[in-house]
């Protein structure tokens, strides 16, 4: 039913146990999951309390850290590296860790997780509870740091771009922009659970252990600053495209409405030489141009006053 079990003894080495018990003869024991498995579900709800039990259960999840008795209740997020995916569509990482068992489930893969997988297989695992979660800790906050090195690559072209004020906006703009916010909702969470993490006094957290927790904790907290000058150079470089194209707009309108105002004055000409006076008042009169000339006149300059009155002028 598990994807993988090992026991881990305090000299490094790793053996797949042949009984079914929730903890071995080992310093830990590690059980790692897929939550998909119909027979998860009763499975843990055999070996652990309800509360953890049901934060591995959980369909949506947070990242988290909190303590239940002797252990600890971890939800962490890391980058979707599968094949076809979104890597800001963050993956979870269920686990429920005591003293001597470590228990992780996952609905998709995860490769941090993998590559501690591969460490034990080859005889190389993590020989503690607390190095295990720093190098599941350090794992996922590499993948998300190269993420994130990606996105300054491509923040950085678009400040390139507009050295070139006619350059359009790039068409990947936006969404860059909604990755950020995704990525942001899942690590700055994520940043209060390991300082919460590496601030928590038990036994399976050794001093050496929460220090190296402590400097992971700081290095989830630059990655989120670096995510908010990502997300502060990218709004200006927005609005520095939406100004750009404002200012085309007004040297485009400028242009109208200077071949407006040359040719306004040669239609008011040629219409007003072009008038038939016949049949309308003062069509007899030899004063009937002049009068539909002051009219015309007082027309307008009532219009420029109406204008200034209402401000528009």
């Amino acid at each position: 039913m598990p994807i993988c079990v090992f026991d881990i003894y305090p000299d490094g080495t790793t053996l797949v146990p042949e009984d079914s018990n929730l903890t071995g003869p080992g310093t830990y024991r590690w059980w790692h999951f897929d939550m998909t498995d119909p027979a998860f579900s009763d499975w843990v709800h055999a070996h652990l309390p309800p509360i953890p039990a049901g934060a591995l259960l959980q369909t949506e999840t947070r990242p988290r850290c909190d303590q239940f008795n002797d252990g600890i209740i971890l939800n962490l997020r890391g980058i979707n590296m599968n094949e076809g995916a979104e890597a800001d569509q963050m993956i979870s990482v269920r686990m429920w860790v005591s003293a001597d068992v470590v228990i992780t489930v996952r609905r998709r893969k995860v490769f941090a997780i993998d590559a501690i997988r591969v460490a034990c297989t080859a005889g190389f695992p993590p020989r503690t509870v607390a190095d295990f979660l720093a190098h599941l800790v350090q794992g996922l906050i590499e993948r998300v740091q190269n993420h994130i090195e990606t996105i300054v690559a491509l923040t950085d072209i678009y400040e390139q771009d507009l050295e070139d004020a006619t350059a359009p906006q790039p068409r990947d703009l936006p969404e860059t922009r909604r990755s950020i916010i995704r990525l942001r909702r899942y690590l700055d969470p994520q940043r209060a659970a390991l300082d919460r993490l590496a601030a928590m006094d038990l036994p399976m957290l050794p001093l050496s252990g929460a220090q190296q927790l402590r400097e992971l904790a700081n290095s989830s907290t630059i990655a989120v600053e670096h995510l908010d000058e990502l997300r502060d150079r990218l709004i200006s470089i927005q609005q520095e495209h939406d100004t750009n194209v404002a200012q085309r707009q007004a040297r485009h309108g400028y242009v109208l409405s200077v071949v407006a105002a040359v040719f306004l004055p040669l239609s008011l000409i040629t219409g007003l030489f072009g008038v038939n006076l016949q049949g309308i008042i003062g069509a007899n009169s030899p004063f009937g141009f002049i009068a539909l000339s002051l009219a015309l006149l007082i027309l307008a300059v009532g219009l420029v006053a109406l204008l200034r009155w209402l401000r528009w002028i």
